[in-house]
């Protein structure tokens, strides 16, 4: 049975997308049967998974992604005069892992799921509903989440059994933070039937122009809180690299990204074993 990650802060920009879509890549290569879901409208997930051309080319097909699982229906479009019911199976797209010949599965989003937000009444269950067809499939579901606390948030609580926070080393690093933490303990204790934990924090110091008395100053708020709250920290820190960049754009993992470097390689994959660890997944291929 599939163990569930969801990637969240409350704050923008922090490297969810490049936590999530490395992690797949990676834990791919261990011999892990992935599915990666893009709970963002951004749609940030999707494109560094499929490329730009794929993506766009998915989108213009109309092919159903996230937003279809939450509307339960997919709408009328070409070839199709009608509306017709939801098929969960139909939204999964096949995703290549380099530099093995192995794949992943992803349920990819689009813009027009931030208008599920408009009406979101009885929306925050069905991805969750959705993926419990298809859970056995699966070693470890990855959920690339929005940074607005929404309906989506929601859906990505039911759909998890763990949280994974990236945190930015820069200036109001820790913002999102008691905004996180208050959500999972409202909806903790709102629905008592649900397990989710915060399975610990990851430090991204993704940034060239990082001052680095601004950097240490993030650091030593963050793991602050992490105490205050008893949260884990996990003890990679992603560094600054170009390479997670190219990666994104070459919709490639960053073990087959040209010029990276074997440390940062390394080191990632230090971390998805910690994260492994985390939530209780084995890897296969070791």
């Amino acid at each position: 049975m599939a163990v569930a990650v969801s990637m969240i802060n409350m704050k923008g920009g922090v490297g969810k997308t490049t936590v999530a879509s490395q992690l797949a890549h990676a834990v791919t290569a261990d011999g892990l049967r992935v599915l990666a879901v893009d709970l963002d409208p951004q749609s940030n997930l999707s494109q560094s998974l499929l490329g730009a051309r794929r993506y766009v080319e998915h989108i213009e097909d109309n092919r159903p992604t996230v937003a279809q699982v939450l509307d339960d229906y997919i709408p009328s479009g070409r070839g199709r005069s009608a509306p017709k019911p939801m098929d969960f199976q139909s939204v999964l797209v096949k995703v290549p892992s380099y530099p093995t010949s192995k794949t992943f599965d992803l349920i990819p989003s689009r813009l027009e799921l931030s208008r599920t937000l408009k009406n979101p009444t009885g929306k925050e269950r069905r991805l969750a509903k959705g993926i419990a067809q298809v859970r056995d499939r699966y070693d470890i579901i990855i959920i690339d989440c929005a940074p607005t606390e929404s309906i989506l948030t929601e859906a990505a609580y039911f759909a998890s059994r763990y949280v994974v926070v990236p945190v930015k080393t820069e200036f109001m690093a820790t913002i999102g933070l008691p905004l996180l933490a208050r959500s999972v303990e409202e909806f903790s204790a709102e629905n008592q039937d649900h397990e989710l934990d915060i399975a610990g924090l990851v430090l991204n110091e993704q940034s060239e122009y990082a001052d680095n008395s601004e950097k240490s100053r993030a650091i030593k708020d963050v793991k602050k809180v992490s105490r205050e709250r008893g949260w884990h920290m996990f003890d990679y820190t992603i560094p600054y690299s170009r390479s997670y960049t190219t990666a994104a754009r070459q919709a490639t993992s960053l073990s087959h990204t040209p010029y990276a470097r074997r440390n940062r390689i390394d080191g990632f994959h230090g971390l998805k074993d910690e994260i492994l660890q985390a939530i209780g997944v084995k890897a296969k291929d070791r």
